[in-house]
């Protein structure tokens, strides 16, 4: 294999593709990016065994063929040498990568060992459509309250379903769910999926456009294609929590509130309680407002920020990252909360549009009360 290409475009190809190398595991081959050179033009790709990423730039071919290189390491360094058109060879043992006046030699494995993974994806046909924008906007308002553990897999994934023309978006993590929707433009069935949450990130950086964007979806396997770049994931299986079954249906405490006070309050708050587990933050909503409190080791704070109240008045305490991050994913000036007890889930939204829903599990106190 010999190719001639350009520095900066293979960096930015080698630098995609390697969010899908494996970091720790015992098969060195998913540590690897697969280049091919054939016709006029390079693929890349990687797959640590969950999702791969292949890209297609153009490279001048002078000898077609195939090798394996450790993926993080022919990333970081063709990052450095971005500026030079660069030359690599290959041969049996490793690559020769030449740039300038100067040259570099990297081990190489066999693209023979690379494992076969996506090519399934071609013969998926059922598929929904968006715009960019709007899926980028819906995965940001969910993917952070998908978990981060292995004691729930599924709960690594977030459900997506496509019903009456919505593609709905619901996430959590056993602390806190996110509910989010945006339109679909096309289709050609209902879908109902969990998609890991690394996938949809993924997908998320590649989106900078307002184009329609073909998701392709069946029982095990997601597919995408965004300009010269594949995305093939697996898709966790499973019956995922129903958000009917946790959602409360009504609430007996109501408050409407400045989003940016309320941020700004909890955030102070927070820097006191900063590394405590729970990270606990009190509220007092009574009398138009709520009395907003924080102890630790390091102090205390209390703060006080005008609200409209409707409804009884409640003493409950809360993670405040959590309900910062709900805050924070929201749009609007004026948000609205909404609670039943102290020790039952609240619900954090929009005034008034309500195409993204939080809902947070509060933390028991002994200074909580109904």
């Amino acid at each position: 294999m010999k190719f001639v290409c350009n520095g900066m475009i293979l960096s930015d190809a080698a630098t995609i593709v390697s969010k899908a190398c494996a970091v720790k595991t015992i098969t060195p081959i998913l540590e690897c990016i697969k280049i091919q050179a054939k016709n006029d033009g390079l693929i890349l790709k990687a797959y640590d065994g969950e999702i791969s990423i292949e890209k297609k730039i153009v490279a001048e071919v002078l000898e077609e063929g195939e090798v394996c290189v450790n993926g993080k390491t022919f990333a970081d360094f063709v990052g450095k040498i971005s500026s030079f058109e660069v030359v690599i060879a290959s041969d049996e043992k490793g690559v020769l990568i030449q740039y300038g006046d100067s040259e570099s030699y990297m081990q190489v494995l066999s693209a023979a060992d690379f494992p076969v993974f996506g090519e399934s994806a071609t013969e998926i046909t059922e598929y929904f459509e968006t715009k960019e924008s709007d899926l980028k906007n819906l995965i940001s308002k969910v993917v952070f309250c998908c978990a981060t553990d292995e004691s729930r897999p599924i709960l690594k994934g977030c459900l997506l379903e496509t019903v009456d023309n919505k593609l709905t978006a619901t996430a959590l993590d056993g602390f806190r769910m996110a509910c989010s929707y945006c339109d679909v433009i096309d289709g050609n069935g209902s879908i109902k999926i969990v998609c890991p949450a690394r996938t949809l990130t993924e997908i998320s950086r590649m989106l900078d456009g307002d184009d329609g964007l073909k998701i392709y979806a069946a029982k095990n396997l997601l597919s995408v294609e965004v300009k010269d770049t594949i995305i093939n994931s697996r898709l966790y299986s499973g019956e995922f929590v129903r958000k009917e079954n946790i959602y409360p249906v009504d609430f007996t405490t109501e408050v409407r509130i400045r989003r940016a006070e309320l941020i700004d309050s909890v955030e102070r708050a927070s820097v006191l309680i900063r590394g405590d587990k729970n990270n606990l933050v009190l509220f007092d909503i009574k009398n138009g407002k709520i009395v907003i409190t924080a102890n630790s080791d390091m102090g205390k704070v209390e703060e006080t920020v005008m609200a409209e109240l409707n409804g009884k008045e409640l003493k409950i305490a809360m993670n405040g990252k959590y309900l910062l991050d709900a805050l924070k994913a929201l749009e609007e000036e004026e948000t609205l909360l909404s609670f039943n007890s102290s020790v039952a889930p609240f619900t954090v939204e929009n005034l008034e549009d309500k195409r993204c829903q939080y809902l947070v599990l509060p933390v028991r106190t002994s200074n909580s009360a109904n």
